[in-house]
This record gives C-alpha cells, structure tokens and sequence, in this order.
C-alpha cells in the first residue's frame, strides 16, 4: 500500500507540474501582452531598434502598404520570439529572419519567430505588412496615429510594452500637398510623381506608445518663443478662423517655453529629447497626448478668440503645461508596466499646477487645484466603481481601464498631501533623484518611494499603503463641546472610512471658525481615527465651524444645515469653493436635503463674483435640478431660476461671470418665455453687454432650441449649419444633425447606426451626440435605448479609446436618474453575470448619481 500511495504522489506530482507547466505556457501566448510575456521578453531582448515605412495613399479607403526592420539582441532562446501584432493574419505579405523567409505564423496577435530561426546576439527580422486602421485615425486629408497604451501593435509588429524602449527610422510616402510631423526631424525628401517621400532621422528612445506621426492638409507655423540657445517649435495645425488663430499661436508657442523653462529649473535636467513639436488636430479624443517631439493636442482646446473666460485660458496652458511635464514624467521616464500608468499622470498634473504660479500670477491656485481635482476625484470615489490609485494588471489589453478621474485627479490630491507632510524642499530632492537615476529607463513606484523616504522622516510605506494602494475616502464627524462661558472645552475629530473598511488617511487641512470680525485658523494633521485640537480649548463658541478651509483635505466633512447661509459670506474664496463641494456631497449622502442644497446654491448664483466658484455653485445645481428633482420640483422653480439667471445676466459683471451664468440660463431655458429669449440671443436681436459669444457659442444655442422643441428648430439648425466657416466643424454639425431632429424616428436612426463601428470613429462627436438623444427632456422617448447601449459596452471597449468606453456610459446610462433606468441596469447586471469586471466597475462610475438618485427622490416624495 504504502508503494502504491508514493507512486500515486509521484504521478499526481508530474501530472500537477505538467498541468501547471501549460496553464504558464498559455499564459504567455494569450491575446494581449500578459505580465509574464511582458517580464521574459525584457530578460529575452534589448537594444531594440525599428525601422519603418508607411506608404499613405491618397484614399482613407485603400491599404497602407508597410514595412518593418527590426534589428535586437536576443539572450535568451529558450522561448520563441514574439512580436505583437493585433491584426489580421493576411495583414502580414512576408517575413525573414537573419537573412531567411520564415513562415509566418500568427496566433493570438502575436508573430512568433522559432527558436531555431534566431541566433543569440544580434538578430534583424524583417516584416513586409499592410498597417493596421484602429488607431491610424484617417480621415479624408488628414490622419494622425494614437497608440496609448497597448495600440502601437495594432499599426505594426513591435515589443508592445512600456519597459522595451527603443530608437525609430521613420519613412512615410504621402500625397504632395500634405504636411507631416513626427518624432524626428525629416532627414530627406524626395518627390515621387503626385507623392512626396520622407525620410525621417533617428529618434530618441521611446516606448512604443510613444511613437506617432500626423499627415495631412494642414498649415504649419515654425517659431523660435525661448532664448538663442533654445530650439524651434513647429506647430501643425487645421483651424480656419483668423481670430483665433490671431489671438491664440503666440500664446501657444510661449506657454510650451514657459513650461520648458519651469520643469528645467524644477528637476534639475535639461530637455531631454531633439525636438518639441506639437500638431492641433480638430477631432482628436483626448485633450492632448504626449508623444515624444511631436504632441498632439485637441484643436479646440489651444485656439481661443476673445470670447474665452479667464477659466478657457487657464485650461488651456495647464493641458499644454501637463503634456510638457510629460516629457521628464512619462517620456524621459517610464513607467515599467501600465499598473503605475497613474504615476506619469500624476505628475504631469501636479507639475502643470505648480507651472501656472508665475504664468497667472492674479489666480487664485489654491482654488484653481481645488476646483480642478476635487469633484471629479469624488465623482469616482464615492461610488460603487470607485478602486486604488494603484491598480493590478494582469495584461496589458486591460491597461485603457485605468484612466480615469482617480489617476488624473485623486493622485494630484495625494501627492499634494504627501508633498505638505514631507516639505517641498525634500519633496523636490527626492524629485529630483528620481528622474537623475532613471533617465531613458523605468521605474515603478516602489522606485520612487525609496528615493522619497530617504529625505522625510515619514513612513513613506506606510503612508502610501492607504493613499495608493487602497480606494475610497474618509467621512469626517466632529464632537465639540462647551463650557458654562460658552467657550470650547473639547474639540475632537473622527474619521472612517465612506467603505467601512478600517481605512485611516492621514492628512492634513484647516478649519475655520467664524466669528462676528474674524476668523480663526486652526490647523488639523490627523494620522489616526481620532484628533483632539487641543489649540480649541478656550476659544470662544463660533457662530460656524468650516472644515476644510484650505480646501487641502480630501473627504466629507461635517456640515451645520442650519449655518447654509453662512457659506456665501465667507471671504475666502478657497473656503466658500472648498464648502460648496462639501455641501454637494453632504447632499448625496442624505446629511441635507435636495431642496435646502439647491437653496444655498441659487444663493451663490446670485452673489458668487468668481469664476471658479460659481463653477462649483452652478454645476451643483444644475445636477440637482436634473438628476434629483421631480418634475413637480422643477415645475416649481423652473420659471424663477430663468428670471433670476437672466436678470443677473443684465447686471454689469465681467465677461467671465456673464459666461459662465449664460451657460447654466441656456441648460434650463425650455419655458416659452426663456425659448424666445434664447431664440433671440442665437438670432442676434438681444446683445447682452459683455457677454462674449463665438460661433461655437451659437452652434450650442442652436443645438439646445432644437432640443427644447423651438417652434423653428429646423430652421435654426438649418442657418447654423450653413453658417459654420470650418470644414471639421461644419462636418461634425452634419454628423450631429439626426441626434437633433425632433422626428423621433431619425433620433432612433442614430442611435442604431452605432452598432457600425465605422459610425463611432470620431468618439467625441458620438459623445455629443448620444448626450442630446438621452437629454433629460427627452429620455421617455429614448429610454428604450439603454440595454442597447449597456449590451454595447464591451464592443465598444475593445473598438475604442481608453476614455470612450466611459463617455459612453456617462452620456447613455449616465443621463439618467428615472427608477425605470435603475431597474435596467440591474436587470443587465443579473442577467449578465460574467461581465467584466472592468466594464463594471465603469459602469457604477457612470450610474453613480443614478443610484444617489433612487433614495434623494423617495425622501423628497
């Protein structure tokens, strides 16, 4: 027996070995670059260099005939080399290994080259191919590539992970009356009949996300904005209007110097790279995207006219500030896997904020931090999608789920406290090492704790365990009490966490007690469930309390619904900014009413003098109006909230103000009375005094009467299409058109014509347009579209951007607040178990006001 039992071991042993052995195997041939392929081609290969050439016809519709050079080192043979190539097998014409055509074989995206066709040491294979369309983005006279994160496979066959970088030898052939950009300067070109050839230099070392060009009909600009000793600037650019691009290019060119000359100084390393580049491309999906010597940017983003507010000015030198900042923090250097995507992204936000000091030295960059981080952070956080800054990945296919408002916008907010507790002497030290010791390399982030620990006293590991490594937010209760004098004996503070998880995120902020002439500062650092201010003791009974003053502290915090009316008189802007939010998210979790919320709120519409603030006021408004209103509600205040708006529009304000007021009137004004003094406005009859509109202005006005059911509606979008000047804009409108019309049927039309992936090419344009179809005034005839668009949601993740899978949601299911829509989503979900994970939890990101909804209606009912 006791034979028999050892030989039964010895087998299970084998057969468990050998089960194990092919389950590794499959791994590391799997769709996608698996983290296990990913960690053994980096052992396997380096000294990646590639050599490419694209020949762009004339036609969107025709092939790209292309080829590939690939020379590296390999070291390793004991696995086949894989390159990765997310195309069709018959894509691929032929391939020769070390001077030898080779079969091709193609499985599971990847070209794999035998063991037996490779030498240890240098190699070259060569790939003759047809390019791959996902992400070459071509239109008609222009295409433009974007290969964040895993897409550069989908163009060519190449090492698609973040950790291979590597130089480039670009050629493309192009029709002669187009320009192009790329990330090295053009060596040579040579005419070809109706074709121009172009042979770029060597570019510096990149990953393969890195790697792009722009071709096309476009006007280019060359300006030299630095000292002698800097470089040229080329800008490519689309944009038609001379007003714009008037006002707007010298300004362009200045804040990419500016920002050149801030991070230089900051991190202590000169411009890394031969060239900064930059192309503005009309219906590009991001704001911008940091390719190495040639960002792209989206065109609507960089060329202001006159009309744009202080906000739109701002906006656009931090979107050009954090792209630059991407070339230290991302390009320069590299994350090793996409897990710590979020630390490039980080930051080149946190950067841009500290760029803007000096650039807008009249704002107020406390408030604008606050205003720009802060709700978008809470908008994921809070919900039931909400996840770590630091995310597991298994494969890199996965990585486009990552974005999102935790990385961009909850990170800035923790390196912000992490920065406060450390000094920012040290924080920049440690800055500074970082980027010294891993120039043209990777690093993670336990890379960078090790820097940072060894100039602070703080446990850095510790600290960043609950910040980064864990999700969700604290909600703050306080317990204070007084003595027989009225004056404070004990002034203690609580957190737990919003999950009920046993979370403790030590922070630091203020607190502001207001008194009848002052207000009195104290300061908090809590590191613990509990904090007892014992510099409270004795000071006299405030008439309120404020927490989070300075606007640094990230959480709910307690909220007197008694001392609402306090909030606009407080003097500081950061303060009045900070308790708004505070006042919004005390509302969604039932602390406040709806009704006394937006109470508060027409208040401040009504006093509020900045910009950034009446965002805050309006924008929460605006929400509950919509989202948590009944119809009853809305019936109720509807007519007095256009009067007030339009009332206050008469007042002299600044330009900024009248705006950002104008926006919220024109979002509400479906009452016949404020129709036809919207109708006006868009029809020029009534100018109000400094209020500055531009054609885009009035394509939106336009856009908001037909869906306000305008008695001219087709009229109206009728002039406004024939009136845009700009060919890429005056094509959006027309792609837009059929999301307007009343004809319910042709809005159905659009809707089902996104099935074709073809018909959602240019993402925000379909963004805009599922937003209009599923507008609150409109959602009973469109309600029937929310399983086709929740049934849609995975198609729509592997065909698109890394944003678009949540723009989708945010403009379908995310419209919406009705029982009806809540019970679909549930329904979807129960009948849909295996969903992925990943498109679920983007899914609560985008339902999450829905759900509030549910409970803030029945209380209000």
């Amino acid at each position: 027996m006791k034979i028999i039992y050892t030989f039964l071991c010895f087998v299970l042993m084998i057969t468990n070995g050998f089960s194990q052995s092919k389950e590794k195997e499959s791994v590391f041939f799997e769709n996608g670059v698996s983290e296990q392929l990913a960690q053994f081609r980096k052992h396997q290969i380096s000294d990646v260099h590639y050599k490419l050439s694209f020949e762009i016809p004339n036609q969107k519709n025709e092939n790209i005939n292309s080829d590939l050079v690939v020379d590296l080192i390999v070291s390793d043979l004991s696995k086949p080399l894989l390159l990765d190539f997310k195309e069709k097998s018959q894509n691929i014409k032929s391939i020769s290994a070390n001077g030898k055509d080779i079969a091709i074989v193609h499985e599971n995206g990847h070209i794999i080259i035998p063991v037996e066709n490779l030498i240890s040491g240098k190699n070259t294979i060569k790939i003759s191919f047809i390019a791959g369309n996902l992400s070459l983005n071509r239109n008609d006279d222009f295409l433009y590539t974007l290969l964040v994160p895993d897409r550069a496979s989908t163009l060519f066959p190449c090492f698609d992970q973040p950790d291979i970088k590597a130089v480039y030898k670009l050629s493309l052939s192009v029709p002669k009356d187009w320009s192009v950009l790329a990330g090295a300067d053009v060596k040579e070109k040579v005419e070809k009949g109706d074709f121009i050839s172009y042979a770029f230099e060597e570019s510096d070392k990149m990953s393969t996300y890195l790697f792009s060009f722009v071709t096309g009909k476009f006007q280019s600009v060359t300006k030299k904005p630095g000292p002698e000793t800097s470089g040229e600037m080329t800008m490519l650019y689309r944009e038609n209007n001379a007003e714009k691009i008037k006002a707007s290019t010298d300004t362009i060119f200045n804040l990419h110097q500016q920002s050149l000359d801030f991070l230089v100084k900051y991190t202590n390393y000169k411009f890394p790279f031969k060239k900064l580049d930059f192309a503005s491309i009309p219906v590009f999906q991001y704001g911008g995207m940091e390719h190495v010597g040639a960002i792209q940017y989206r065109e609507s983003s960089l060329f202001l006219d006159n009309s744009a507010t202080d906000s739109e000015k701002l906006n656009r030198a931090k979107l050009i500030a954090h792209e630059t900042s991407h070339m230290w923090f991302g390009d320069l250097v590299t994350m090793k896997w996409f897990n710590d995507v979020w630390m490039k992204e980080v930051f080149a936000n946190f950067m841009a904020d500290k760029i803007m000091n000096p650039i807008f030295p009249k704002v107020n960059h406390n408030l604008q931090f606050f205003t720009a981080h802060y709700p978008s952070a809470y908008a994921e956080d809070r919900s039931l999608g909400t996840h770590p800054i630091r995310q597991h990945l298994a494969n890199l296919k996965d990585a486009g789920s990552l974005y999102g408002a935790i990385i961009y916008n909850k990170a800035p907010i923790m390196m912000r406290q992490l920065e406060a507790s450390m000094g920012k002497e040290a924080f920049q030290k440690g800055i500074q090492k970082y980027i010294d010791k891993y120039a043209n390399d990777n690093a993670d982030w336990n890379n960078l704790v090790e820097l940072l620990d060894a100039e602070t006293p703080l446990d850095m590991k510790k600290w960043s365990e609950v910040w980064v490594n864990q999700s969700g937010r604290a909600i703050f209760t306080d317990k204070i009490e007084y003595d027989k004098q009225n004056r404070i004996k004990k002034f203690e503070i609580q957190q737990k966490a919003e999950d009920k998880s046993k979370n403790v995120w030590p922070q630091v902020f203020q607190i502001g007690l207001i008194y009848a002439n002052e207000v009195k500062i104290l300061n908090a650092n809590i590191g613990t469930e509990k904090l007892v201010l014992k510099e409270a003791v004795s000071l006299e009974k405030p008439i309120a309390v404020i927490y989070n003053y300075n606007g640094f502290g990230y959480g709910i915090f307690p909220l007197d619904g008694n001392n609402l009316n306090k909030i606009t008189d407080l003097k500081d802007e950061v303060a009045r900014a900070s308790t708004y939010s505070n006042l919004f998210e005390n509302t969604l979790i039932g602390n406040i009413s709806a009704d006394k919320a937006f109470e508060c709120f027409l208040k401040g519409i009504q006093t509020e003098e900045n910009e950034l603030v009446l965002r805050i006021a309006s924008g929460s408004l605006n929400t509950i109006y919509w989202k948590f209103f009944t119809q009853k509600q809305q019936n109720k205040v509807q007519k007095s909230l256009e009067d007030i708006l339009y009332t206050r529009l008469q007042t002299n304000l600044s330009a900024n103000i009248k705006k950002t007021l104008f926006g919220l009137f024109s979002s509400i004004a479906y009452s016949d009375s404020a129709k036809a003094r919207l109708y006006q406005i868009w029809n020029k009859e009534i100018v109000i005094q400094n209020l500055k509109l531009n054609e885009d202005d009035y394509t939106n006005i336009a856009m908001n009467l037909a869906i306000f059911k305008h008695e001219k509606a087709d009229e109206i979008l009728e002039k406004t299409r024939t009136t845009i000047t700009n060919p890429d804009k005056k094509k959006r409108f027309q792609f837009l058109l059929p999301s307007l019309s009343k004809d319910e049927s042709v809005r159905n039309a659009f809707i089902e014509s996104l099935k074709d992936d073809a018909n959602r090419e240019k993402e925000s344009w379909v963004s805009v347009g599922l937003a209009n179809v599923n507008h609150p005034l409109r959602q009973e005839s469109a309600q029937k579209y929310i399983r086709f668009s929740l049934d849609l949601v995975d198609e729509i993740q592997r065909t698109g951007d890394i944003f678009f899978p949540k723009d989708w949601l945010d403009n379908t299911i995310g419209k919406y607040s009705s029982k009806y829509a809540f019970d679909e989503v549930q329904r979807f979900l129960k009948e849909n178990p295996n969903f992925s994970p990943i498109l679920k939890r983007k899914l609560f990101q985008a339902a999450d006001l829905l759900y509030k909804a549910q409970n803030i209606k029945k209380e209000t009912e």
